[in-house]
C-alpha cells in the first residue's frame, strides 16, 4: 500500500496533486510520502510484538535528512554501512546506541569514529576486520560490542547483484567456521561478543530462505551458548522485498516475516534486530518526470524523458522494473500502445523498460516511476553533468524540498583548477 493515487483526475502524492510538485520544483524529481514510511516502520515494529527488538532502517536505501528523522521519531535505529551513513545518522539526532555498524570494508577510521561517537554494536564480517576493531579498540581504551556475521549459504533466489548469503558471496565468514572465529573474539580483549548477524540479500519474496537461514542461526546460537558465549542479541538483516508492479502477486507481508522470526527463534530469548530499507521506503517514493519528445523509430516509439539513467540507475543496472504511470489519469478503457522508454544521457543503456504498455502521452506531459523511493537518490550521480535532481517530501497537505537542485556552476565549482593551468 501507498499514498499515491488518483484523485479527482490527477495523480496525488498523499493529498498533493503531483504536477503541483512539478510546477514548483520542475522535473524530474523524487517525491517521498510521510504517511507510507510512517506505515510501513509500524508493520515491522508491530509485526514483533512481544518479543524484545529494535527495527534499524537500512539507511543505504535512501538517506536524506528529513527520511531518517521522520523514521527516528518512529522510534527507528538506523543500520550504517560507512562513515558518511554514520555522519548522517548522527546529524539526524539519532543516538549512537541506536546505530548499528555493518559493511564488508569498514576502515580504521570508521572504527574510530563509530567507537568515540557511540555505536550499538559493529557487525565485524571477517577475522582481520575483528582484528582491527580490536587494535583500535585497545587504542581507545574501550571495548567494542560485536556480532560476528555468519554466511549461512542460503540461495536467497533474488537477482545474483544482490544476493548475499551464499558461500560464493563477499559477505561475513562460513557458518561452518563459526565456533572458531567466536572462541578467536572472545580471547580479544578489546571485544565484547554480544550476538550473531546473517543477512541473506534483498528484494526475497519468498519466505523459505529466511526460514532455512534462521534455523541454522537458531542452532548455532545454542551450541556457541553451550561453549560459553553469551549470546543475547540476533541481528537478522533485512531483505524482504515489495512488489514493483501491481500486476504481480504480492511478496510476503512484515507479519508474515515476523511470525517466521518468532517460530524459528523466539524460544532463545534474544534482542532481534532486522534491519528493513526497501520496504519501508521503495514504495513511499516516485520519481516524476517530464515527455520531452514521444519520436517515431523504425518499428517502435521512444518516449524521451528528462529523467535518466543517472538519476533512477536500477533499470540499467538490475533490468529492474517500474510501472510508469501517466500523473493525469487516463481515461476508462484507453486503448494502451508500446512505448520504448528512454532518457536522454548518451548511452544505450539508458533505457527504463523497452515495449512497455501505456497509455498514450505526449510532449510535455508528466509520467511517475513507482516504487522508486529505494536505491533511487541514493545511487544517483550526475553523469553528463546532469544535476542531482530534487528530493520531495509530502505531509498531507503540505510538502517541502528535502535537497534542492543545484545549479550549473554549483556543481562546475567543486572543481579545482590548478595553477599552471
Amino acid at each position: 500500500m501507498d499514498h499515491f493515487n488518483y484523485q479527482g483526475g490527477e495523480l496525488c502524492a498523499e493529498d498533493v496533486p503531483v504536477a503541483e510538485i512539478a510546477a514548483a520544483v520542475g522535473t524530474p524529481f523524487y517525491c517521498y510520502s510521510t504517511a507510507t514510511l510512517t506505515r510501513h516502520f509500524r508493520l515491522f515494529d508491530e509485526a514483533l510484538a512481544g518479543m524484545d527488538h529494535l527495527v534499524c532502517y537500512a539507511m543505504k536505501a535512501a538517506s536524506n535528512q528529513a527520511i531518517l528523522r521522520t523514521l527516528a521519531a518512529l522510534g527507528a535505529g538506523m543500520d550504517v554501512v560507512s562513515g558518511g551513513e554514520y555522519a548522517r545518522a548522527r546529524a539526524a539526532g539519532v543516538p549512537g546506541e541506536r546505530i548499528v555498524f555493518s559493511g564488508v570494508g569498514k576502515t580504521r577510521d570508521e572504527m574510530r569514529m563509530a567507537l568515540t561517537g557511540g555505536i550499538r554494536q559493529f557487525n565485524v564480517e571477517s577475522e582481520p576486520e575483528m582484528t582491527a576493531l580490536n587494535a583500535v579498540a585497545l587504542e581507545l581504551g574501550v571495548k567494542a560490542p560485536i556480532t560476528i556475521r555468519v554466511n549461512p549459504d542460503v540461495d536467497a533466489k533474488t537477482h545474483a547483484k544482490i544476493a548475499t548469503g551464499k558461500s560464493e558471496n563477499k559477505f561475513g565468514i562460513p557458518i561452518s567456521r563459526a565456533r572458531e572465529v567466536y572462541a578467536e573474539a572472545a580471547a580479544m580483549p578489546g571485544l565484547e561478543v554480544i550476538g550473531i548477524d546473517v543477512h541473506i540479500g534483498s528484494q526475497l519474496t519468498e519466505l523459505e530462505p529466511f526460514r532455512q537461514a534462521y534455523e541454522k542461526v537458531a542452532e548455532l546460537t545454542e551450541t556457541l551458548r553451550a561453549e560459553g558465549h553469551d549470546i543475547r542479541r540476533l541481528d537478522l538483516g533485512g531483505g524482504l522485498g515489495i512488489p514493483y508492479t501491481r500486476s504481480n502477486d504480492a511478496p510476503p507481508l512484515p507479519t508474515d516475516y515476523g511470525r517466521l522470526i518468532k517460530e524459528t527463534l523466539g524460544h532463545l530469548g534474544c534482542e532481534i534486530e532486522i534491519e528493513p530499507g526497501r520496504l519501508v521506503v521503495g514504495n513511499a517514493g516516485i520519481l516524476v518526470s517530464g515527455v520531452i519528445y514521444v519520436k517515431s523509430g523504425e518499428g517502435r516509439d521512444f518516449l524521451i524523458l528528462d529523467a535518466a539513467m543517472n538519476d533512477l540507475i536500477r533499470p540499467a543496472m538490475y533490468d529492474a522494473h517500474h510501472d510508469i504511470v501517466p500523473v493525469v489519469e487516463p481515461a476508462p478503457g484507453v486503448e494502451q500502445v508500446p512505448y520504448d522508454v528512454v532518457g536522454p544521457v548518451c548511452e544505450s543503456g539508458d533505457t527504463f523498460a523497452k515495449g512497455r504498455m501505456m497509455p498514450p502521452v505526449k510532449d510535455g506531459d508528466l509520467v511517475a516511476f513507482r516504487s522508486a523511493g529505494a536505491y533511487g537518490a541514493v545511487m544517483s550521480s550526475e553523469y553528463n553533468t546532469r544535476p542531482l535532481i530534487p528530493e520531495v517530501l509530502v505531509h498531507g497537505r503540505e510538502f517541502a524540498v528535502i535537497r534542492a537542485r543545484p545549479t550549473f556552476d554549483e556543481i562546475i565549482n567543486r572543481d579545482t583548477i590548478p595553477e599552471w593551468l
